[in-house]
């Protein structure tokens, strides 16, 4: 392994590996590969694996053991995860950066003294990296924001953020794929939706792909939205 990483006790049926404290696309490789492998060795001990930036929790059927533990360690300091990479699928996800969308771009842009042009040229520009999903089933994490659009969440969070709003938190953008309070600043919206209880898996996009956006007109919008 690359990175020095902190194998530990998380309760008595979990064990949380950690990596240095870093926001980068090499740690979440490794982290990706690693959780292959241990779904792959460990599964049948296992409930499930929940991956963060720089963390997996494994969570286990039952109380682990100091056997487990060290098994768990030995291994990782031997095996070639290189065996385990993740080919990552590219989502190409039109965005219409309309005001009638983008609840915030109006102060956004103010804020950031910037033209729409400017900002949908460099936000369109990156192919974000999908750190992870969480805070609702379903919302992406993407990293690889250009600093210029670097903005903190808002002191007072909206109580209603439409589904499928594109926005800006920190270092970071994402999609809301459901309605939901949220203290992100919205500057468009996607016609298309990532999560749906109904498919399997509910969320198609995985940690570990790329997203890359492209604009789109208020027509182009309302016609995607009206034959998917």
């Amino acid at each position: 392994m690359k990175f020095k990483v902190n194998i530990s006790l998380y309760g008595e049926k979990a064990i949380l590996i950690d990596w240095p404290k870093e926001i980068n696309e090499e740690i979440s490789a490794e982290l990706l590969k690693v959780q292959g492998y241990l779904k792959e060795e460990y599964w049948d001990q296992l409930l499930d694996i929940a991956n963060g930036y720089q963390s997996l929790l494994l969570c286990c059927k039952n109380t682990v053991t100091l056997n487990l533990l060290e098994d768990i360690k030995s291994k990782l300091g031997k095996i070639d995860f290189n065996n385990y990479k993740k080919t990552p699928t590219l989502w190409r996800v039109p965005v219409c950066y309309d005001f009638d969308f983008g609840i915030d771009l109006a102060n956004f842009l103010k804020l950031k003294r910037l033209s729409l042009t400017d900002l949908i040229s460099m936000h369109t520009a990156t192919s974000y990296h999908v750190y992870g999903k969480g805070f609702l089933p379903g919302f992406l994490y993407l990293g690889g924001l250009d600093e210029k659009l670097f903005l903190e969440r808002k002191n007072t969070p909206n109580l209603k953020i439409p589904k499928n709003s594109v926005a800006i938190g920190g270092k970071q953008t994402g999609i809301y794929p459901s309605q939901s309070p949220g203290g992100w600043h919205v500057i468009g919206s996607t016609p298309l939706s990532f999560f749906d209880i109904q498919n399997s898996p509910p969320s198609q996009i995985e940690v570990g792909d790329k997203v890359k956006f492209y604009s789109i007109s208020t027509q182009e919008y309302f016609k995607i939205k009206t034959n998917k």
